[in-house]
């Protein structure tokens, strides 16, 4: 008999801790002021496919430069894709990229690169 006693109290403790709120949990303390920043990094890139050109806009909101390349991938077997050349995004600066394919655009993206 006891054996289910301290199950069945077991099984109360454990109910009644799931349910309690968010709050009410103990959580590991960081000191905020030893812990280390993150360093923000990246620019913030849209594209815009039309028909056959496409065209990005990438604006950097951090201190540190990125350096940002639009890749194509055209639909086609025999259009050629594309990797355009680094272009630095520099503090608080607005980049624009372009480039296309003969015919239909498969997909596109955009690589970062940290400045120095």
């Amino acid at each position: 008999m006891r054996t289910s006693r301290s199950l069945a109290s077991a099984t109360v403790a454990l109910s009644l801790a799931l349910c309690l709120p968010h709050e009410a949990i103990p959580h590991a303390r960081v000191d905020v002021r030893k812990a280390p920043s993150p360093e923000l990094f990246g620019a913030w890139c849209r594209s815009r496919v039309t028909g056959s050109q496409v065209t990005a806009y990438c604006h950097n909101p951090y201190p540190q430069p990125d350096h940002v390349s639009l890749h194509i991938e055209c639909e086609r077997w025999w259009d050629v894709d594309s990797d355009g050349a680094p272009v630095e995004a520099g503090p608080a600066q607005t980049v624009r990229l372009t480039g296309r394919c003969w015919k239909e655009v498969r997909s596109v993206w955009i690589s970062h690169r940290k400045g120095r």
